[in-house]
């Protein structure tokens, strides 16, 4: 496996783990799947634990206000590429 897909299994473990999403299993989420509505069903509240796991685990920090959120948390492939980009060393 290369990096981006370990990263991007380890963030949708987070996503799980943090969210308590039952009946979900990490391994099986789709990466271009939406998170919210249609997708996994997320909605603010979850995008607000989710910002807050993100930045206890990879230093990054996601605030409410960012225009650039609703690409940001368009799809767990989405999520990791910006955890990726900007993650602390």
């Amino acid at each position: 496996m290369d990096h981006t897909v370990d990263l991007e299994l380890e963030i949708a473990r987070l996503l799980v783990e943090t969210l308590h999403l039952e009946g979900v299993a990490a391994e099986q989420i789709d990466p271009e799947l939406p998170l919210f509505g249609e997708g996994l069903g997320l909605d603010s509240l979850d995008m607000l634990e989710l910002s807050m796991a993100i930045e206890q685990q990879y230093g990054i920090k996601l605030r409410s206000d960012d225009p650039d959120n609703r690409a940001i948390f368009a799809s767990l492939r989405s999520l990791t590429g910006h955890v990726q980009k900007n993650r602390r060393a």
